[in-house]
């Protein structure tokens, strides 16, 4: 059993190409073709499609991509157990977050974490709440940092409460106010973010029966934010997405006051790697607000 050679196809899955690979590996592009061609003849079926445009798996590589995956990351954590027992602590985290968790709380976190195990290396996925609810069904990461309810089941640790804000353009009649009316976003244009369905907001619209009047949708919050500021709709986030911007947007609390939980979703704490497990920690003694 080649594990390597099946981390190295799962690279290539994930990033769609074999040249990106190549240069996060140091292998050459045509090393990865050759191990990439070995495992299919190992296997007997063609796993990938491949084009000019990248790297995709073919059907029978939909079948096998999830085995593969498995047996990585069982590789990685008896390799991190060994470590663990030796006194060696080493090992890898993949973690799922919100881009506004990895820019206002991670840093921190990662710093004070480092500075006990610096010979365990981190990676951040940032994404959308369905996105990240995909990344853990497909193991491609250990845990997500996100809101509540995660899907499928999963472990849930709670660890502190985000406002959700209105957010106006400064010209907006309302922009002075005490809070935000969310019955409006009935009647007002919203500009929705995470490509047209933002989980969270539509929970606390779900939640008041609102249907919103999206006028524009776009993948990025920076990009919900700069079309708030030119007056081309109104916004609803919650508060960390705002942090740290420099926008002229309004930001109003709501009326009535609505909030999210944040926390981490594993699959389960008692099988996650002992790396895991110890960031995991990290997290919860940072972040988590007191009772």
């Amino acid at each position: 059993m080649d594990i390597n050679k099946y981390r190295i196809f799962l690279q290539s899955v994930d990033s769609g190409s074999f040249s990106k690979v190549a240069e996060e590996t140091g292998y050459t592009p045509s090393g990865i073709v050759h191990m990439m061609n070995t495992l299919e003849s190992e296997m007997g079926f063609p796993l990938l499609v491949r084009s000019r445009r990248g790297v995709r798996l073919t059907a029978d590589g939909e079948r096998v991509a999830p085995i593969l995956r498995s047996l990585v990351k069982w590789e990685e954590q008896l390799h991190q157990v060994s470590s663990d027992i030796r006194g060696a602590v080493s090992g890898s985290i993949t973690l799922g977050c919100y881009y506004s968790i990895a820019v206002n709380w991670l840093p921190e976190v990662i710093r004070q974490f480092q500075k006990d195990f610096p010979n365990i290396k981190i990676q951040m996925l940032e994404a959308v709440h369905q996105k990240l609810d995909d990344l853990l069904a497909e193991q491609r990461v250990d845990f997500c940092v996100f809101s509540a309810p995660p899907a499928g089941d999963v472990e849930w640790i709670p660890l502190r409460k985000d406002r959700m804000v209105a957010v106006l353009p400064k010209s907006h009649a309302l922009a002075k106010a005490d809070a935000y009316p969310i019955a409006n976003y009935g009647t007002e244009p919203l500009i929705m973010p995470a490509e047209g369905y933002d989980y969270d907001i539509m929970r606390v619209l779900d939640k008041h029966k609102i249907t919103p009047q999206v006028s524009y949708s776009t993948g990025e919050d920076n990009a919900a934010l700069a079309m708030i500021e030119k007056e081309l709709g109104v916004g609803l986030m919650n508060e960390l997405t705002t942090v740290g911007r420099k926008n002229t947007a309004v930001i109003l609390p709501l009326d009535p006051p609505e909030s999210i939980e944040m926390g981490i979703a594993v699959p389960s704490l008692k099988k996650a790697s002992p790396a895991a497990r110890r960031f995991i920690e990290y997290l919860v003694r940072e972040l988590k607000e007191e009772a």
